[in-house]
């Protein structure tokens, strides 16, 4: 399955975003799965045409990500994506493993049955976004179940730190499982992982989680 090039903005839950975010959100998703590649500068009006939106949104988003330490601003031609080593990449995976992996695995004692499992609907996203090789959709995804499920541990700091490791992480390898059909099993951790944390099983949920994270710097990460 080949990776959508055309992509449309993504549905996200929660509160009602701002047009201005949905676009920023759908650009940062392109980043992190490489359909922005690094050191390439791209113009307001091409990316506008690119996600079918107008430029205006397009150019006050990626000021947005400029902010963020994501692109950088080039004078009269566009943004250029800013490049991330791949020492960065382990350190913001290790400070992850270090947050993520103890604080999913105590919520199997902690969380409430209910709330996870409105975080299903969410699961199946990424399944069926893995499925059609719609990589933003993926990542988008993804990232909403993620923070949507460390914020039951009930820490707005912790999820802003992730939050912002997320964004700046990169992961090129996404193109060619999705295109080898291979996204789907790693789309599938999700739901297990919220079975393993429903049935209250804490070592499940840490190797699930384990596992799941080992990825940003394996399978999803080679270009």
């Amino acid at each position: 399955m080949a990776a959508q090039h055309s992509p449309a903005l993504p549905m996200l839950g929660g509160r009602k975003p701002s047009y201005r975010e949905r676009v920023a959100d759908a650009l940062r998703a392109a980043l992190i799965a490489g359909e922005l590649r690094a050191g390439e500068v791209y113009s307001a009006p091409g990316l506008a045409a690119r996600f079918g939106v107008s430029a205006t949104p397009v150019r006050e988003a990626m000021l947005d990500l400029a902010k963020e330490g994501l692109v950088d601003t080039v004078p009269n031609k566009g943004f250029r994506v800013t490049a991330v080593s791949e020492k960065q990449l382990d350190e913001y995976t290790h400070i992850r493993s270090l947050i993520e992996i103890p604080t999913t695995a105590a919520l199997a004692a902690t969380a409430d049955p209910a709330e996870l499992g409105a975080l299903r609907p969410v699961a199946r996203e990424i399944v069926a976004a893995a499925t059609a090789g719609d990589l933003i959709a993926y990542v988008e995804a993804d990232l909403r179940f993620h923070l949507g499920l460390l914020a039951l541990a009930g820490n707005d700091h912790l999820v802003d730190v992730v939050r912002d490791l997320r964004r700046r992480s990169r992961l090129y390898g996404l193109t060619a499982l999705a295109g080898a059909g291979r996204l789907r099993a790693s789309a599938e951790e999700h739901l297990e992982l919220l079975d393993a944390l429903l049935a209250r099983d804490t070592e499940a949920a840490r190797e699930v989680t384990t596992r799941h994270l080992g990825h940003v710097r394996g399978l999803w990460a080679a270009p």
